[in-house]
This record gives C-alpha cells, structure tokens and sequence, in this order.
C-alpha cells in the first residue's frame, strides 16, 4: 500500500491513508494513455467543416454552349469543378470523429495517469473542500495552503456544486465531479487534488 498525507483545508496534516496500488502505483503504460487522450481529443472535435458540391453552388442551370459545332469541348454547366466557381470534387462534409477504446485499456490508461501523478509527487489529498456559499476568494485562499500553485485539476465528490461555483473564474483550474474524471484532464494538470471521500470512489470503480 501507498501510505499518502491527508491535508486539511488550512494546510496542516490531518492524517495518512493507503492508496490501493492497483489503483494508484501500477507502472504507467504510455502507450494506453496515448490512446486514450487521443480518443478523447477526437470525440472533442466539431466535425461540422464543409464544402459545396456542384449541387449545392448557385448558377449554372444552362447548358454554356451547343454540344457540337464548337470546336470547344463539350460542358454541362458552368458549376461544373472543373469551371472557376464551380462545386468543390471530394471536399470535407461533416462528420464525427467519435470512436472508443476497449472499456478496460481505458481503465488501465486512467490507473496509469492516476500512479504517474502519485510517483511524480503531483498527488494532493484533502480530508474535504467545504464552503457556505460560493466564494472565488476562499477557494483561491485553500490553493494556497495546500500550495496548489500551478494548473490543478480538483476532484470532489458527488454534489459538492459550491466548490465547483467557487473555482469558476480562477484561471488554470478546473474543478469536477468524481464521476468525471478521465484521462485527458488528469495528464493536462500539473497537480491534482482530491477530495478524501471522492478518493474511495476512484478505487472503488478501477481497482
């Protein structure tokens, strides 16, 4: 077992726990956490680039010219692609980028982000993040004793909205519920804090 410091709010020690291992100091498989940020990234993409074919540009209903006698070759339409102005051959229509990876390679990618964090030393346990009422200045000051100084990703647990509301307008840090932590977000923060009740759940789920 991982033995890590719980803190509490004022930054003092509130006491030790232990990570499950299977969870929290597996070796990380980059290849897998690779594979799930990219998948992430692709379902994050709007897909809603376009062209006009030839039926969609305006103009062109005439014939330009007589089939024979010309001397030119024979045109249908002056939207034609091969024509100035005319539909685009083969371009961009919208589309999803959307695809998954095996349930359980995205499972090991998460335990690999989550063990990196903790053997980097990036790993920071608070015994709870409460608030009366949503306030950016008490939230900024429990940052700074839990000496979160650069961009943090914050787990709570379930229902904790005044936390959420709280960190809103702090740049470079997000706050989530425990039931959206994933693997993107974990390895684009330099620290992640959790929440002590929010830290059962995760190992509840991927050990």
């Amino acid at each position: 077992m991982t033995k890590v410091a719980v803190l509490k709010q004022d930054g003092s020690k509130s006491a030790d726990i232990d990570l499950n291992d299977a969870v929290f100091a597996i070796e990380p498989n980059n290849a897998v956490i690779t594979d799930a940020v990219l998948m992430q990234r692709a379902s994050m993409r709007q897909g809603t680039h376009a062209v006009k074919n030839r039926s969609a540009v305006s103009g062109g209903g005439k014939k330009p010219w007589k089939q024979k006698g010309t001397g030119r070759a024979r045109q249908g339409s002056i939207r034609s692609p091969q024509w100035r102005g005319g539909g685009i051959v083969f371009g961009p229509t919208p589309r999803s980028y959307a695809y998954r990876i095996n349930r359980k390679a995205y499972q090991l990618a998460l335990r690999s982000a989550l063990s990196q964090k903790v053997a980097d030393g990036k790993l920071i346990l608070v015994d709870a993040l409460s608030f009366d009422k949503p306030k950016t200045q008490d939230f900024k000051k429990i940052l700074g004793n839990l000496s979160v100084d650069s961009k943090a990703l914050i787990i709570v647990d379930e229902n904790n909205e005044n936390a959420i509301r709280s960190a809103r307008n702090l740049d470079n840090v997000q706050v989530m519920d425990v039931k959206g932590l994933n693997v993107l977000d974990v390895v684009n923060a330099d620290q992640l804090v959790v929440v002590q009740s929010a830290i059962e759940e995760i190992q509840g789920g991927l050990a």
